[in-house]
């Protein structure tokens, strides 16, 4: 029998701005786009447009702090809360409609997303300061997650196999578990923002979604869409607003069923908190679903094509800033060819063009002031522990905004505060291994388990690296970023969360819970249980 998910499924291809008639297309949208800054933009409750009740906030260009985005709205706990009660509402319903006809929803929504993608593009260059193709790559990766979320609808309403057992009739169905909470990051603030809104809205559950505070134009659109595609109202809500009143008053609620978040270790492991305490009011164990941090080595072993290693370390670490939880930040090297791997980074790093995001440059802004700070400050750690080989201190531009340049750190200690705490910013540290044995030991030396790439062409030692290597997502000859939905199912081991697989076949079994039934023949039931569909009421 054919996979419906696999058969059907086809990754967004980029696109191509080495083509002038695109690039000027991007460029065109940029100008539209510029026009409309600084307008508000109101929650999304219900199915309806409201303001918030403690306020306004601006999002910032972060390639030109004189620009602002727009106005946003400041949720108050109860509108918050009120969300959640509209979640619910909608739940008594949405669990029960079909799953081919809740795919049709995504699938209508991707067909928008696809009409809108330069638009959409121009405001993630805009608001997070990604160049043309990382934003275009987050664009497309919304697509896939929409389009890819709502075949696995329609194949897990199958239900779970069973076999009947002596006499009894079985089944087991998968049912959603009710409204949830949505907390994404604003480096990817259009897909993942997308996908972990759309994955259990496919599977019959309904979302309070708040996107971050630097990139609430992105979940604004969000909302757009699925308005025009006609989503139920209250299926969907777009919250935004205070870290704490709006994201704490909807974590600890005891009417949220589940938790779905991506960000900080320290932020992902007080979700691990709340979810794991049970307050007055609260009938069930709250499912958490959360995607962390990660300090993601690179190896290159000394067989390795090493002008391909070079050129890939370079777009591990410093594609988007280093601002990826699956950047290479840590590049150990076999010391036979430490220095010439070295040699080769640093060139293409010093190679690097620094500036504003709409100019479309290989390097753009961090996201705010205090990711500059944090990582400058990990940057004057590193001048102490180790030796700065190119970067090191503010990108000298013609916009004032949060330009750091790219940096590169050589002979780290492996136990070095550089090579062990995640800076999220462009910077890599590299380290010098004995041989493959001592490179893999030091790349699961640390309490992250994200990513990871590795270099050799000797096939032995690929096995090695395929078995010993403990990431989520381990890449051969190729860089440690850029997990495609469907093909690279997307998360970590140990602290970089709970390996959820955003884009892979296990993902929306979090937002599901399985209930086994049995009838046994009796004299006047006819019922046939294999018929028995949850979805139809």
């Amino acid at each position: 029998m054919a996979d419906i998910t696999l058969e059907k499924f086809t990754n967004e291809e980029y696109l191509d701005f080495s083509d002038p008639t695109i690039d000027a297309a991007q460029k065109q949208a940029l100008d539209q786009v510029r026009a409309d800054f600084g307008k508000e933009h109101d929650l999304y409750i219900n199915g309806e447009w409201i303001k918030g009740e403690s306020g306004t906030f601006e999002s910032v260009n972060p390639s030109n702090l004189n620009e602002t985005i727009g106005s946003f709205q400041m949720a108050s706990t109860s509108q918050a809360l009120g969300a959640l009660d509209s979640a619910w509402e909608a739940f008594e319903t949405w669990q029960y409609v079909p799953a081919k006809e809740r795919a049709d929803y995504l699938l209508k929504a991707a067909n928008v997303v696809r009409r809108r993608r330069m638009e959409i593009n121009a405001w993630m260059i805009s608001e997070a300061g990604k160049n043309y193709l990382e934003a275009d790559a987050d664009t497309a990766e919304g697509i896939d997650f929409l389009e890819y979320y709502a075949y696995e609808a329609i194949r897990l309403e199958d239900g779970m196999p069973v076999k009947d057992s002596w006499g009894d009739a079985n089944k087991t169905i998968y049912m959603p578990l009710g409204a949830g909470v949505s907390i994404s990051p604003w480096n990817f603030p259009f897909a993942i923002y997308l996908g972990m809104a759309a994955a259990p809205i496919a599977a019959g559950n309904t979302v309070v979604a708040k996107p971050a505070p630097d990139t609430p134009k992105m979940g604004h659109i969000v909302a757009e869409i699925f308005e025009e595609v006609g989503l139920p109202k209250g299926v969907f809500n777009f919250v935004t607003g205070d870290n704490i009143e709006v994201g704490e008053a909807l974590t600890t609620s005891p009417k949220t069923r589940f938790i779905s978040f991506t960000g900080s270790k320290a932020v992902g492991l007080h979700m691990a908190e709340i979810a794991g305490k049970v307050v007055e009011g609260q009938h069930f164990l709250k499912r958490l679903v959360c995607e962390l941090g990660g300090k993601n080595a690179t190896i290159v072993d000394e067989d390795a094509d090493l002008d391909l290693a070079a050129s890939e370390i370079v777009k591990g670490a410093f594609g988007f800033q280093g601002q990826k939880c699956s950047a290479g930040s840590r590049t150990i090297v076999v010391e036979s060819v430490y220095d010439e791997v070295l040699e080769k980074v640093v060139e293409h790093t010093r190679a690097l063009q620094v500036g504003d995001a709409k100019d479309n440059l290989a390097s753009g802004p961090v996201v705010n002031q205090k990711a500059v700070d944090k990582i400058m400050s990990y940057i004057e750690i590193g001048k102490g522990e180790a030796k700065l080989m190119v970067g090191g201190k503010l990108a000298k531009t013609d916009n004032p905004g949060h330009y750091i340049e790219p940096t590169v750190f050589a002979d780290v200690d492996e136990n070095a505060r550089i090579a062990q705490e995640e800076i999220f910013g462009p910077v890599t540290a590299f380290i010098k291994a004995k041989d493959t044995d001592d490179a893999i030991r030091i790349a699961n030396g640390t309490q992250y388990g994200l990513t990871g790439a590795y270099f050799s062409k000797d096939p032995k030692k690929i096995d090695k690296a395929l078995r010993e290597f403990r990431v989520g997502n381990l890449y051969i000859n190729r860089k440690c970023t850029g997990a495609l939905v469907g093909a690279q199912p997307f998360g970590g081991f140990n602290m970089s969360g709970t390996d959820a697989k955003a884009g892979g076949r296990d993902y929306l079994l979090y937002f599901l819970q399985p209930k086994s039934m049995t009838l046994r023949p009796s004299e006047g039931v006819g019922m046939n249980l294999k018929e028995f569909e949850y979805s139809k009421s």
